[in-house]
């Protein structure tokens, strides 16, 4: 698949077949999202890879009751989290600019875009969510204290084809000078 198409067919679906994620699939997903650019080559985003019924079902719980509908058969979930003050941070652990932190989670936005475009070029689609109990994740998952939870991004194959939503156009988001 181009990337123009994977761009073009990437959907958020919320309906997934009861069919297993081959682990060699998820691991080109993985090294896509390595390959994206980061502040200074930090790379402070982490991948929580949750396949094992037990944990799916734990981790399931600590979303809302719409999204873990959304994802009640999608078979693998993929939490994302940043390590905090080292993106957009100098040595001496001060803010580079008034973004602080904010340079970790966009350096995150990049590398699961390119996780997420690399799921669609092997048939897969996803679901990113950011309504979760980020504690409560970051208990079952063991993830360390310097690190923030950032989304669950739900992974399998799609049930559904569903359509594109209307998207603005580029005179709507952009001014040239």
């Amino acid at each position: 698949m181009e990337l123009q198409e994977a761009l073009q067919k990437r959907r958020s679906v919320r309906s997934y077949q009861k069919q297993k994620v081959e682990e060699e699939k998820i691991k080109k997903m993985l090294e896509a999202a390595i390959l994206a650019p980061s502040w200074k080559n930090s790379q402070v985003t982490r991948y929580y890879v949750v396949t094992g019924e037990e944990m799916l079902e734990k981790v399931k719980e600590t979303l809302p009751e719409f999204n873990r509908k959304n994802v009640q058969d999608a078979p693998v979930l993929i939490v994302s989290a940043i390590i905090r003050d080292r993106s957009g941070f100098e040595r001496d652990g001060t803010p580079s600019n008034e973004l602080g932190n904010g340079w970790g989670y966009y350096d995150c936005g990049m590398q699961s875009m390119n996780l997420l475009l690399a799921a669609k070029e092997q048939g897969l689609d996803t679901l990113v969510m950011g309504i979760r109990d980020a504690g409560k994740i970051a208990e079952l998952l063991e993830i360390p204290k310097e690190q923030s939870v950032v989304s669950v991004i739900g992974v399998g194959y799609s049930q559904a084809e569903p359509a594109m939503p209307k998207r603005k156009t580029v005179a709507d988001i952009a001014r040239f000078y």
